[in-house]
């Protein structure tokens, strides 16, 4: 079992950065790939970037590519989002997750966050 306390959400004006955070408590957090996925008011929730075990490989969607950068450091026990040039259509609740593959498909992933909600103002 893993447990996963996202936190850094907050309100931002459009351009601004955030960097959010997910610690991880419970099972070898190293050994997971590790997501980030946001759910907009009234939309399902979609894929944000995506880091293997190991930080060597990355993935991110089209929609914040450029903008977002994943990185983890395995001995915090800690998955990061720097996000950049932020968009109102940036705001949602972003959550992290841990699973089998570094991929954009949340069946991968079998632990989830609560989430955090960012929003940046026009």
């Amino acid at each position: 079992q893993v447990q996963l306390v996202e936190s850094g959400g907050g309100l931002v004006q459009a351009g601004g950065s955030l960097r959010l955070s997910c610690a991880a408590s419970g099972r070898t957090f190293s050994i997971y790939p590790m997501g980030w996925f946001r759910q907009a008011p009234g939309r399902v929730r979609e894929f944000v970037a995506a880091i293997s075990w190991s930080g060597s490989d990355t993935t991110y969607a089209d929609s914040v590519k450029g903008r977002f950068t994943i990185s983890r450091d395995n001995v915090k026990n800690t998955v990061y989002l720097q996000m950049s040039s932020l968009k109102p259509e940036d705001t949602a609740v972003y959550y992290c997750a841990a699973g089998r593959a570094p991929m954009d498909s949340e069946s991968v992933y079998d632990y989830w966050g609560q989430g955090t909600q960012v929003t940046v103002s026009s």
